[in-house]
């Protein structure tokens, strides 16, 4: 038999269960050519032109090689061993190790460089979906087209080269580390079990899952309105990363275990074939797992907490927008308002104009707020009743007004209470009524605090008893332009961008374009990396459960002789599925939850739909990878007897 008849058997025996492998390569070569080929895509200009696109893709891309790198290299580490007895018996028949190293070596480049051909195919029809789609997110309207680009292609072949390389090396380094005897053991030993539960690893698990706890206590008290500087939040946050992380380490390594071991010990030690075949398993190889199954939570959690922050800005874009300018059109100075509304009226848009004058004072608002220091006084702008519309206070009434999501979590503020107005010479004592959310002037006049409304006649009474120091000429007025009929909103913002005014000019459709863009890029970038990420950390647990269906394909013989069934048998291994993909779908979830919520008002209005839209699409597609191992291990138990 020659080498070559040798190399193309191995080839078509192993491909069967190299398929998810192979998918994997192609899915990462098309998805990172399609990045590339953004960069170079001539269509690209406008989107880097406003957004620095091209450099954000390039960076992803990056990370996009890091993640495949990592996860090819780990892959190969998985087969080379399930292949180490092969390797012995090459070895005993009389092939030199050089040899058989140059056997996998033209298996693997056949798999590897076929795979890489079918992936730079697959992504250069895939790149102008791609393009649309980016296109799509940021609402820019322009033609793609389909576009070759031989920088791309140079480009992946060099990286991916380079990854072979390092796969190579691997391999070379394997093969001659490893004696015959030593080869034949590689699989026996690649997993360690825990023969029974120890008080230390009960130790270990109960630690595990206070230090998650504590993590996720921490989290939640982040912004809760507690006074922190800068120092102290960061040293906070690296307290929550550590214990998370950790808890997390700690409670695969022993926390599963010593749950599962309290159902077994309740069951008195009778179990079921279905409990045998589940709860057993996870037991016993969830620990020799811990580190794995640790990185692909942590790094799940991210992604998902990531994807979760970046789209909950861009579902809010519009929400925020009005939120934070009261008007379509906002103006600081009186000149600047009046040559934009000469030009709506030249094309008959139909507008209103608003116009108020702030005042600037200190309320001693302690009585209102929690957890804010009695000795200072909160500097706030002050607007009477009449500059806006539908309030009506009777004197000595005030509404703070533009109390957001942030706002209230950096400053907690009661419904009613009684707040005192400091003037130059004289206090008002007067009574809070209420809080809303819509802002009556921009972020530009309020520096973040809320503002105070008032009784018309006590804010003529605080006119004349301003302290000098507090008020700024920039300040002095606020020029608010409502347009009447919504349909003519696009043309009067062409006009506000054909004019070029000078700042401080805010127009509520600009702020949530440029929201939408700037998130609607990073939620494209992070999507695919975390598809990437998905797919990859899918196939690596996937490749896990093909190990352990081999090991204890003699146990099903056995249990097959005695009389289960297969159903029986199948019934155990989807409960053990569950648990293995179940379980660190659930703690990164839980994770990327906790950290999404801890402040997710930073970044937009609404937290549930976006983040539960999120995690429902991570879950649907993590789960493909969880049904694949049912399947393949219906066809070991199947061939078992």
């Amino acid at each position: 038999m020659s080498l070559s008849h040798i190399i193309f058997r191995n080839l078509r025996k192993n491909l069967k269960n190299y398929y998810l492998y192979v998918f994997a390569l192609v899915f990462s070569v098309a998805l990172y050519f399609s990045f590339v080929t953004l960069q170079f895509d001539p269509s690209m200009d406008e989107v880097a032109a406003s957004t620095k696109g091209g450099a954000a893709i390039g960076t992803s891309s990056v990370l996009l090689v890091v993640i495949v790198g990592i996860f090819l290299l780990y892959a190969n580490t998985i087969f080379i061993k399930r292949r180490s007895q092969e390797i012995g018996l090459f070895q005993l028949i009389g092939l030199t190790k050089g040899r058989i190293f140059g056997i996998l070596s033209a298996e693997n480049s056949i798999l590897y460089f076929g795979s890489m051909a079918i992936g730079v195919l697959v992504g250069f029809l895939a790149s102008k979906l791609v393009m649309m789609i980016l296109y799509k997110i940021l609402g820019v309207d322009a033609i793609t087209k389909l576009y070759f680009s031989p920088m791309a292609l140079m480009q992946t072949v060099i990286v991916f080269t380079a990854i072979y390389l390092l796969i190579m090396l691997m391999n070379y380094t394997f093969i001659k580390g490893q004696s015959i005897l030593s080869l034949f053991r590689v699989s026996a030993t690649s997993e360690q079990r825990v023969q029974k539960m120890s008080v230390g690893l009960m130790i270990v698990g109960i630690l595990g899952i206070a230090l998650i706890v504590y993590g996720y206590v921490l989290s939640a008290r982040l912004f809760s309105g507690n006074a922190m500087d800068m120092q102290q939040l960061m040293y906070t946050m690296m307290l929550i990363l550590f214990s998370v992380i950790l808890g997390t380490y700690l409670f695969y390594k022993g926390s599963v275990s010593f749950i599962f071991n309290l159902i077994r010990k309740s069951k008195n030690g009778y179990l079921s074939i279905h409990e045998v075949l589940s709860l057993s398993s996870i037991m016993f190889r969830m620990k020799s797992n811990a580190l794995l199954l640790t990185i692909i939570t942590t790094v799940s959690a991210l992604a998902i907490g990531m994807l979760s922050l970046s789209y909950i800005s861009y579902y809010s874009a519009e929400t925020q927008a009005k939120e934070s300018l009261p008007e379509d059109f906002s103006f600081a100075q009186a000149n600047v308002k009046n040559r934009f509304v000469a030009e709506l009226q030249n094309q008959q848009i139909q507008y209103e104009e608003k116009h108020r004058q702030p005042i600037y004072i200190e309320i001693d608002a302690k009585e209102v707020m929690n957890d804010f220091p009695t000795e200072q006084l909160l500097f706030s702008s002050v607007v009477s009743e009449t500059m806006v519309d539908n309030i009506d206070l009777q004197p000595g009434e005030v509404i703070f007004m533009g109390y957001g999501n942030v706002v209230q979590q950096l400053i907690s503020i009661q419904e009613k209470g009684p707040i005192v107005l400091h003037g130059l010479k004289q206090t008002q004592d007067q009574q809070l009524i209420g809080t809303t959310k819509q802002g009556v002037l921009p972020a530009y006049y309020t520096r973040g605090t809320p503002v105070a409304v008032v009784d018309e006649e006590v804010y003529q009474q605080l006119r004349q008893d301003l302290d000098p120091k507090l008020q700024k000429a920039e300040w002095a007025d606020y020029y608010g332009v409502r347009i009447l009929n919504k349909g003519q909103a696009e043309e009067a913002y062409a006009v506000f961008k054909e004019q070029q005014l000078e700042a401080p000019s805010f127009s509520q459709i600009e702020f949530r374009n440029n929201q939408r863009e700037n998130m609607g890029l990073i939620m494209f970038i992070i999507g695919f990396l975390g598809l990437t990420f998905l797919i990859t950390s899918g196939c690596i647990l996937y490749f896990k459960q093909m190990n352990e269906s081999e090991e204890e394909k003699g146990n099903y013989t056995i249990l097959r002789k005695i009389g289960f069934t297969q159903g029986d048998l199948l019934r155990g291994i989807q409960i053990k599925q569950l648990f293995n993909f179940g379980i660190p779908l659930v703690v990164g979830l839980s994770h990327s939850y906790f950290a999404v919520k801890s402040g997710w008002f930073f970044f937009g209005t609404e937290l549930a739909t976006p983040t539960v839209i999120v995690m429902i699409v991570y879950t649907l597609l993590y789960s493909i990878f969880g049904l694949l191992s049912v399947w393949y291990y219906k066809r070991v138990i199947k061939e078992a007897l």
